[in-house]
């Protein structure tokens, strides 16, 4: 095999064959570089493999003459996973400050992330370090139609893989309520008989013994020593810790009670502790409990970029503080006030102001816009698969290629003899018939075409608030939202200035008390490491150039004289 100038130590024996055959993705003559990014879910059987996507991916190289400078993959990982749980992602990531390439190129958009924050989260980081992510097979362009199409794909992948989630959670509900195992690992103790959890007699014992140690005074870190020192295993397989009988002490099936998802259904599991020795583990548990570590969440502010402070003009960026009981709150503070303190505009919290906007944002979605958006993302869907698939020359070669039987045809028709040359023809065009048939069906499986209907169903089941505003508010806010304009009013009122995509919609006014959002008062400084809201301020001013009429950006100070 060739040596290869990239590490692609992620890939198999098999799939790094495909780099061989395929020489010109790794030339330093190819106009662009880019990076892969691949990942395929252990619960998702029939998911496109890490083979068949790179196929895809090498494809789309060639094509668009990207060389390619690094390759990531994540195996048997969920997209609802924490990003934390992502290895090759973190890596990937991480190397976007100084890699070479500029371009992460994933399979679908849906290989980068099923969540619209984490979503959020990592391509605010990747803009940062001047890094775009693009679809192979989705083929979204950069212009400002194809920002909407990416914006509507990413919210319905969500929402869809989110009422999968649904359906899935009512099944298992149901399983549950009927004491049945609804999976996941089963607890040591017990064993899965006919769907149900039933005593193991060879682990029940020894639950009923380290319940009865706990109780009776000794520690966890000793009870662990001496299960291990007999060779005993959890039920995983593994040595115990204290983590393990943490769990185990606090797990109800061990008093008869099943819990899923809110339900809780009595004596669905044979119980193996007593009342008496259950109460006296928890008194202890509740002695020595101890708070748990507070890790720093990732907070995305969706107004990066388009929050603007009515009194000097400047961006409000996104900062986090401690309030006089210790609490954290995330809030939107003008650039100018903070960097030069010649600017007096208060604060106004994130979630208050996020919340206002997208509400907001949800009344532009009329019939009449819900109409444009949709025709507008169909559209542009098309262009798109036109464009950047093999689907318009297959369908122009079966059409010839019917021209050419049908032709042969009344030849054989007018003829007072089949000539064999005439026949064998026809053998051959009927079978190049059916190779190209099977191949536009096979290239036509692995697009996503986006219709009006879709679009139109999707976007009137967000105007319903089928979902919660939370899942909503990302996608609303970046296809409708162009900038948002805080003033401090008279004294106790806040005045919002809300701008659209849609020119034939006009701009907002708001004015509201700020009794409404009084907790901002408690903030202290903000704490040095803030977001920084730079990174998402490209959305739409990259967009300025060639938007269509029905998009015109409009930038701050325009915004401020109208």
């Amino acid at each position: 095999m060739t040596t290869l100038p990239i590490d692609l130590s992620a890939l198999t024996a098999e799939e790094r064959k495909q780099f061989d055959a395929a020489p010109a993705v790794l030339s330093p003559d190819c106009d662009a570089v880019c990076c892969l990014y691949m990942r395929y879910s252990s619960d998702r059987q029939t998911e496109q493999s890490i083979e068949g996507q790179l196929r895809d991916l090498i494809s789309h190289c060639k094509q668009h003459r990207y060389r390619i400078a690094a390759v990531y993959v994540d195996r048997a990982i969920s997209a609802h996973a924490a990003m934390e749980k992502r290895p090759a992602f973190q890596q990937m990531l991480l190397d976007s400050a100084r890699a070479p390439w500029k371009t992460v190129l994933v399979w679908k958009l849906d290989r980068f992330a099923r969540n619209r924050e984490d979503s959020a989260i990592a391509r605010m980081r990747l803009r940062k370090n001047g890094c775009n992510v693009e679809s192979a097979k989705e083929g979204i362009s950069k212009n400002p139609e194809g920002v909407i199409l990416e914006s509507l794909l990413e919210g319905m992948a969500e929402y869809y893989s989110l009422e999968l989630s649904q359906k899935v959670k009512r099944g298992m509900s149901e399983t549950a309520r009927k004491g049945q195992s609804t999976g996941g690992p089963i607890p040591l103790g017990y064993t899965v008989s006919n769907k149900r959890l039933t005593a193991d007699p060879a682990t029940a014992p020894l639950v009923v013994e380290a319940f009865t140690r706990y109780a009776a005074g000794e520690t966890v870190a000793a009870i662990c020593k001496s299960f291990n020192a007999r060779g005993l295993r959890t039920a995983r397989g593994t040595q115990f810790n204290k983590s393990s009988f943490q769990n185990v002490f606090r797990n109800e099936k061990y008093i008869g009670v099943y819990k899923y998802d809110g339900i809780q259904t009595e004596n669905a599991v044979p119980r193996l502790i007593d009342d008496d020795l259950w109460a006296a583990v928890q008194s202890r548990l509740k002695t020595n409990a101890q708070a748990p570590a507070r890790g720093k969440a990732k907070v995305p502010y969706l107004l990066a970029g388009k929050i603007f402070c009515g009194h000097c003009g400047a961006p409000m960026i996104g900062e986090c503080g401690r309030g006089k009981a210790g609490r954290t709150y995330n809030y939107y503070s003008c650039s100018t006030r903070r960097r030069a303190h010649t600017c007096d505009k208060k604060p106004v919290p994130k979630d208050w102001i996020e919340d206002i906007v997208a509400r907001d944002a949800l009344d532009v979605l009329t019939d009449e816009v819900i109409d444009y958006v949709s025709t507008v993302a169909a559209r542009q869907s098309e262009k798109e698969i036109q464009e950047t698939t093999q689907i318009p020359v297959l369908r122009q070669q079966l059409k010839d290629t019917d021209v050419k039987l049908r032709n042969l045809l009344k030849a054989l028709e007018s003829s007072a003899s089949a000539p064999d040359i005439i026949v064998t023809r026809i053998a051959e065009l009927e079978s190049q018939k059916k190779a190209l048939t099977a191949q536009l069906s096979a290239e036509s499986r692995s697009v996503l075409p986006l219709t009006k209907e879709m679009v139109t169903c999707f976007l009137e089941t967000v105007r319903a608030r089928a979902i919660p505003l939370e899942t909503q508010k990302p996608m609303l806010l970046d296809l409708l939202v162009n900038s948002v304009t805080l003033y401090d009013d008279t004294p106790g009122f806040l005045t919002i200035k809300t701008a659209y995509n849609l020119t034939n919609l006009p701009p907002k006014t708001f004015r509201l008390p700020t009794s409404e959002c009084s907790d901002i008062n408690q903030i202290g400084s903000p704490n040095r490491k803030r977001a920084d809201a730079k990174a998402s301020a490209s959305f739409f001013t990259q967009c300025a150039a060639g938007f269509p009429a029905a998009f015109a950006y409009r930038c701050s100070c325009c915004f401020n004289a109208a």
